[in-house]
C-alpha cells in the first residue's frame, strides 16, 4: 500500500488514513528500542581505534570498484599508485561530505524537537542521536587529518543552497533529506569495512559508522513513514520537490572535482568520463535503490519531484 494523506483505493481520506496508521509502529516503542540498542552498540572512536597505527603501503582508502574513474578510459591509463592515491583523495571528500551532511542533520533534528516534550523516548532518542553525528564528524575530520588529504568542502552555491533547503525545509522533508546523506554512504561502506584490500583505520571507521548509522536510518525512515501520513498535501508536495532538489545538489556534490587536480589529472576530462560512465551510474543508483523504493512505497516520488531525483542520476526512471 502507498501511504500518502491522499484517498487510497477508493476510500474516503480519513479511512485510508487510518489503514495507514496500522503500518506505522509506535513512536516511542521504537525510540525505546533504538535507546536500548544504542547503550549496547555505541562507540568512541577516539578509544576504538588505532590511530597512531601507521598507514599501511598498497592499501586502497576506498574499494577500487567504487572510485569514480573506476573503468574509464582515463582509470585504464592511471599507474597503481595513481588510482590509490585518487582512492586517498576521494575518501578524505566524502568524509568531508559526510561532515557537511552531519552538521545540517544536526540542524534538523534539534528543529524538529524543539517543540516537542523534553522527557518522550522519541527527544531523547532524538539527542542520542545528535551525540552520534558529533563523534562521527570529528571521527571523519580526524580520518582526514590522518590521510594527509586536504578537507574538500562543496562549492559555494551548494553550500548555500543547503542553508535554504534545511531553513525552509518541512519536518518530512528534513527526514527524507537525512535519509539521502545516510542511505548511499552506508550502502558505500557496508561493501568497505569487510574489505581486506583497504586501509585497517578506514575500515574501522566505515565499521562503527555503520552500526551507528543503522539505527540513524531507523529511526528517520518510520518518522518520516509517520509524517507523510498525517501531512497536508502542500506540505507532502512541497516535500517531494525539496527532496528531488536536495537529491539533485547531493549527487553534484558526491566526489569534490578538485580531488582530480590533486592526483595529477586533468579535471575537466574526469569529470566528463565520470559523467559517461555507466558503471559509475550503475554504482550511484544501486547505492540509492533502497532508498528510492522506500520512498516511492510512501508516496514521495511524484511528478516534478521524481523528475528532479531522475535528473540527478539516482534514479533510472
Amino acid at each position: 500500500m502507498t501511504i500518502t494523506p491522499e484517498t487510497a483505493a477508493g476510500k474516503p481520506a480519513p479511512e485510508a488514513l487510518r489503514d495507514a496508521l496500522g503500518l506505522i509502529r509506535d513512536r516511542e516503542q521504537v525510540a525505546e528500542r533504538l535507546l536500548s540498542s544504542s547503550k549496547k552498540h555505541s562507540f568512541d572512536p577516539d578509544t576504538e581505534l588505532d590511530w597512531d597505527a601507521p598507514l599501511e603501503e598498497g592499501k586502497w582508502f576506498w574499494p577500487p570498484e567504487l572510485v569514480s574513474l573506476y573503468g574509464t578510459p582515463m582509470w585504464k591509463r592511471m599507474s597503481e599508485e595513481q588510482r590509490l592515491d585518487l582512492s586517498r583523495h576521494e575518501a578524505a571528500s566524502l568524509a568531508s561530505l559526510g561532515i557537511w551532511f552531519e552538521i545540517i542533520l544536526i540542524q534538523l533534528l534539534v528543529r524538529h524537537i524543539y517543540d516537542k516534550s523534553p522527557t518522550s523516548n522519541h527527544v531523547r532518542y532524538a539527542l542520542t542521536e545528535i551525540e552520534d553525528e558529533c563523534r562521527h564528524s570529528k571521527m571523519f575530520a580526524r580520518l582526514i587529518g590522518k590521510s594527509g588529504s586536504p578537507a574538500y568542502r562543496v562549492s559555494r552555491l551548494h553550500h548555500n543552497l543547503a542553508r535554504l533547503l534545511k531553513t525552509v525545509s518541512t519536518t518530512p522533508g528534513s527526514f527524507t533529506a537525512t535519509l539521502l546523506g545516510e542511505e548511499i554512504l552506508d550502502w558505500m561502506q557496508r561493501l568497505t569495512f569487510p574489505d581486506e584490500r583497504i586501509q585497517p583505520l578506514v575500515r574501522g571507521v566505515t565499521r562503527i559508522h555503520v552500526v551507528e548509522e543503522a539505527r540513524h536510518v531507523r529511526y528517520a525512515r518510520e518518522e518520516l513513514r509517520r509524517q507523510m501520513v498525517g501531512c497536508p498535501r502542500w506540505e507532502a508536495e512541497l516535500t517531494r520537490i525539496s527532496s528531488g532538489e536536495a537529491a539533485r545538489v547531493f549527487s553534484l556534490s558526491f566526489i569534490n572535482p578538485e580531488v582530480y587536480t590533486n592526483v595529477g589529472l586533468d579535471r575537466r576530462e574526469a569529470v566528463a568520463q565520470v559523467k559517461a560512465s555507466g558503471h559509475r551510474r550503475e554504482v550511484m543508483q544501486t547505492g540509492a535503490r533502497r532508498l528510492t523504493d522506500f520512498l516511492d512505497e510512501i508516496g514521495v516520488m511524484r511528478g516534478v519531484g521524481r523528475k528532479l531525483w531522475v535528473s540527478s542520476g539516482l534514479l533510472a526512471r
